[in-house]
């Protein structure tokens, strides 16, 4: 009889209720035989199937029972999975229209609930170690090579979720060894450590017979991240600087001009000192300007969050300033001086990353890549590091932000929008050499070949194989200055400028600085199609009428809006308080504008520091410039950033589907 009831529990997905019925006549057929028809001792009549007993498995479980499961906390990157938690319910709320962009959509909602920014909630439980300069989540596990995952299950389909379940695991890699195990409510979700990669099944039983199974296998991405300030979210700290209602800040007494400033929050006594420099902006990462905005964490966020079979351990190390030389292959400590600056080149750091636990070796590469020369800062006394292939974790997806420094970007936006008497014109050390079309044309015919010694560098230091090169998705620059019309520059003036006087833009060298910028896109495009990589550039159209000049300079229709810094005037804040300036709040433009900038990030160098670099100048004048350029202007806001995020994401699930990594149970657009 026993057997029959196997069979029947066994089979509960493919038959019907009868099976139920069957199993209660099967099981005491002496006891219905003998009672008569209509027997007072409650037989049932010959013509009535008698009613499942209602504590038997058959009762409880229909025959639809599944198990669905998903990752506690898809992105590893986040210590939290609350955090997590926060974007993969913004990410279902949307609805299909917003799927079109659910990055850019994520990033309206969040900002409308958190006004001041959704990461000053999240930056402090983060898998990076600001003292290592290491990805590190201080809890002595492995972060790059996890070896298990945390799972939530659920049942669906039981019809009385009072009763118990027991749940039971058995890793997939060892026969007959079993795993956790736990009794409770079936209604309750069920959690276990899920071995990785191998595996385990899961088996739900009720009264020791099994209703469901599941085998549940984590697929577990590697995304990393190199580049440029581009990449690394410059112009988005974490956590916005803070200004006073009421202080000003004056850097030129004999300037009205640069008077009336907004100052920031506390009790410090002068600009640049630590009192001051305590109530400054935070990064993720303060020498290198990265941040939780950058859409290289977004894209890997995404990624992590809308599929539930999926997590995603993320590599980030991007920094502002870098070049394909200095920064990807030499060392370069960032953009802000910092007590313990990166101590390795972004190749190598990610190379020790993919070593996990174990050590990355130096070698030595003196003629390896400088392509005959080509490149002469590689040539001679290149040292890096390189993980035995054995060791190395596989990078599933690589990012790369890279080659507007290398050409000399900044400097032509420089160039486009400083006065001709400007102070950073003659400083060349603080804001790049500033210069115009010709130098960075040279720079961009030399751009080929240092994306080809980054190219082998991919392949022969970082393991990616060289038929899966697509894997690298590198990302096109959005246009800067372009009006709605998609042919028009931002006019003359100093509109969101206005921050300082050595701010004017000039829209025929701004017209120029567009024109490079399209055929750093052609380099880009030919780079990309000669060494395999995938090119993410959908984002490029969005950005068009979302220059560095769209807003107003009057009747604005929100503060976000309004392209004016603030001042104080005759005792009033002209024209709007500096503290209902919202960093994050959806607007028109996905540029910061200097004065954007200097509202945000608010950069200013140690007293000590500057004065070194600038003796013979007005230290507080100069701070200024610096508050309202290396703060991030001419660079993404946010929202920008989610744009191109969306772009970047499309590119990698293409990829992913290409070679098997996208699970049936993905939700995507």
């Amino acid at each position: 009889m026993r057997g029959l009831w196997f069979r029947c529990a066994a089979a509960l997905a493919g038959v019907m209720w009868m099976c139920g019925a069957a199993a209660v006549h099967a099981q005491e057929p002496s006891t219905i035989e003998r009672m008569p028809l209509g027997d007072p001792a409650g037989a049932a009549p010959a013509d009535v199937t008698p009613s499942p007993d209602p504590t038997t498995p058959a009762a409880i479980a229909p025959p639809t029972v599944t198990v669905e499961w998903r990752v506690a906390n898809p992105f590893r990157f986040f210590k939290n999975a609350s955090d997590t938690e926060v974007h993969r319910a913004t990410w279902l709320s949307l609805d299909a229209a917003k799927r079109a962009a659910p990055i850019l959509a994520a990033e309206q909602a969040l900002s409308a609930r958190h006004p001041d920014g959704w990461a000053a909630t999240m930056i402090d439980d983060v898998c990076w170690s600001a003292t290592r300069n290491r990805h590190d989540c201080g809890d002595g596990a492995g972060y790059v090579s996890p070896n298990t995952h945390k799972v939530l299950l659920k049942l669906t389909g039981v019809e009385d979720q009072r009763v118990d379940c027991t749940w039971l695991t058995a890793p997939l890699s060892k026969t007959n060894e079993r795993g956790q195990s736990v009794r409770q409510k079936c209604n309750e979700e069920a959690s276990f450590d899920i071995p990785y990669p191998t595996g385990a099944r899961v088996t739900v039983e009720i009264g020791g017979r099994e209703i469901a199974r599941t085998d549940v296998k984590v697929t577990d991405l590697l995304v990393a991240a190199v580049g440029d300030s581009f990449g690394s979210g410059e112009g988005n700290p974490d956590v916005p600087v803070r200004f006073s209602p009421e202080r000003t800040a004056t850097y030129a007494a004999k300037d009205v001009r640069l008077a009336g400033l907004p100052a920031r929050i506390g009790e410090w006594k002068r600009i640049g000192d630590a009192a001051f420099n305590k109530e400054g902006a935070r990064w993720l990462d303060t020498a290198c300007h990265r941040s939780l905005y950058s859409h290289q964490v977004r894209a890997a966020l995404q990624l992590a969050v809308e599929d539930p079979h999926r997590a995603v351990t993320f590599v980030g190390l991007s920094c502002s300033g870098a070049e394909v030389t200095w920064g990807l292959f030499l060392r370069y400590k960032g953009n802000e001086w910092v007590p313990n600056p990166p101590d390795l080149s972004q190749i190598s750091a990610l190379a020790d990353a993919q070593c996990g636990r174990e050590t990355a070796d130096l070698i030595d590469m003196p003629e390896a890549y400088h392509i005959n020369g080509a490149i002469p800062e590689l040539k001679g006394g290149l040292v890096l590091k390189k993980c035995k292939r054995e060791l190395a974790r596989k990078i599933d997806l690589l990012l790369v932000s890279i080659g507007g420094n290398d050409i000399g970007f900044a400097r032509l936006v420089a160039n486009a929008v400083l006065s001709d008497d400007s102070t950073l014109r003659q400083l060349g050390g603080w804001f790049g050499q500033i210069h115009g079309n010709m130098q960075s044309k040279a720079l961009l015919d030399r751009l080929d070949e240092r994306y080809k010694a980054l190219n082998r560098a991919i392949h022969g230091i970082l393991h990616l194989p060289w038929n899966e090169a697509d894997r690298v998705i590198l990302t096109a620059y959005p246009p800067l200055a372009v009006l709605g019309d998609g042919r028009r520059i931002c006019p003359d003036g100093n509109a969101g400028m206005d921050v300082a006087s050595d701010f004017s833009l000039s829209q025929k060298r701004a017209k120029a600085g567009s024109d490079l910028a399209d055929q750093l896109q052609r380099v880009m495009v030919k780079g990309a199609r000669t060494h395999g990589w995938s090119f993410a550039t959908a984002h490029r159209n969005a950005f068009i009428g979302r220059g560095i000049c769209a807003g107003f300079t009057d009747n604005a229709f929100s503060i976000a809006d309004d392209l004016r810094v603030p001042r104080m005037v005759d005792n009033k804040w002209e024209p709007f308080a500096p503290t209902d300036y919202r960093a994050y709040a959806s607007r028109q433009r996905w540029f910061r504008t200097p004065n954007d900038a200097f509202l945000t990030g608010n950069f200013h160098a140690a007293g000590s520091v500057a004065t070194r670099a600038l003796a013979f100048q007005s230290l507080a004048r100069f701070q200024v410039l610096l508050a309202a350029t290396y703060s991030g202007a001419f660079h993404p806001t946010a929202e920008g950033h989610a744009a191109i995020a969306d772009a970047v994401t499309d590119r990698a699930r293409a990829i992913l589907k290409k070679y098997g990594q996208q699970s049936t149970a993905a939700l995507t657009p």
